[in-house]
């Protein structure tokens, strides 16, 4: 099981579902049961009601965080006599694999962009900062993807810097899940957006994380609101385990996929060799390097069974 939160001196609020389901008050839901389907994850039970109950609360709660920081900065454009400048609110999503984190930061971002007062929205993983598989390879770290070596730290927070910054525009390499690599030569380009959603496994890491890589900055002290995406390990095993066996009847099958030749392995070898990743990889990282961050979230959404949210924490 994971780490328990310490709450008896916890500095997080704490609502179960039926309280937190509460705190939507009247904002109406702008998704249909169509889109929530195109937004749910391969693995997961995204349903209309966990829409309503769980990111209809917290978009409006983030919303009242966005207009209080663009009101912050408008006081220090007045102070300083300077024309305004459009800083984006960024939003990161920290969570182990399977957990989930790319469901909720794809519904965030489509609630968020149909606020009544429209604002631009771009989503973004940190996964285009991966070192390429050529550098992993020479480093001996290809079984260390995900961990905090394997990521160009000095691009990511030059990146997201640039962004707080006012840059006009920014660009980002990309990383297909299909080749398992960085896509030579293809960037993504971010013009200014009023918000970006950030996910990633490194999100909330700082620099007694990357002792390896010694600099004075992290991701993290350029984060506006930061989310951790909460489950036991027991069902994270679960569900990686589910996720790799539908991969293996599709994405796998794909002659291009780097994972190619799983595609034709019988069931039961195929979760064998899914239950060795897990161990070997997905959960020594989670322990080492993804859960030690979790109690640096400012909201903590914890998850049971079918990916549903049962529990929160909200930073006091």
């Amino acid at each position: 099981m994971s780490r328990k939160l310490n709450l008896s001196t916890t500095h997080y609020l704490q609502f179960s579902r039926q309280q937190w389901a509460t705190l939507r008050n009247s904002v109406p839901m702008t998704l249909k049961e169509q889109e929530i389907n195109s937004l749910r994850g391969i693995n997961e039970d995204l349903s209309l009601t966990e829409v309503a109950e769980i990111y209809l609360p917290l978009s409006r709660l983030l919303n009242f965080y966005i207009s209080f920081n663009l009101r912050r900065q408008v006081v220090l454009d007045q102070f300083l006599g300077t024309i305004k400048q459009k800083i984006p609110y960024i939003i990161s999503i920290a969570g182990s694999v399977a957990v989930g984190k790319s469901t909720t930061a794809r519904v965030l971002k489509a609630l968020l962009s149909r606020w009544p007062k429209y604002r631009s929205v771009e989503l973004m993983t940190t996964d285009g900062f991966l070192h390429p598989n050529n550098i992993l390879k020479k480093r001996g770290l290809m079984k260390k993807k995900g961990f905090p070596q394997s990521y160009d730290m000095h691009s990511l927070v030059n990146f997201i810097a640039d962004l707080k910054s006012g840059v006009d525009q920014v660009s980002a390499p990309i990383y297909s899940h299909l080749m398992y690599d960085i896509i030579p030569g293809s960037v993504k380009i971010i013009k200014k957006p009023d918000i970006l959603i950030l996910e990633g496994l490194n999100v909330l890491q700082s620099g007694m994380d990357y002792p390896h890589d010694p600099h004075h900055v992290f991701v993290s002290d350029f984060v506006d609101f930061s989310i951790y995406v909460d489950a036991s390990e027991t069902l994270l095993e679960h569900w990686y385990v589910n996720r790799f066996l539908k991969f293996r009847k599709g994405a796998f099958n794909n002659p291009d996929s780097y994972f190619h030749n799983y595609a034709h392995l019988s069931k039961k070898k195929t979760i064998k060799i899914a239950r060795s990743l897990w161990k070997e990889i997905n959960w020594l990282n989670l322990k080492k390097n993804i859960l030690p961050t979790r109690e640096r979230a400012h909201l903590i959404m914890s998850k049971s069974v079918n990916h549903a949210v049962k529990r929160l924490y909200l930073r006091k």
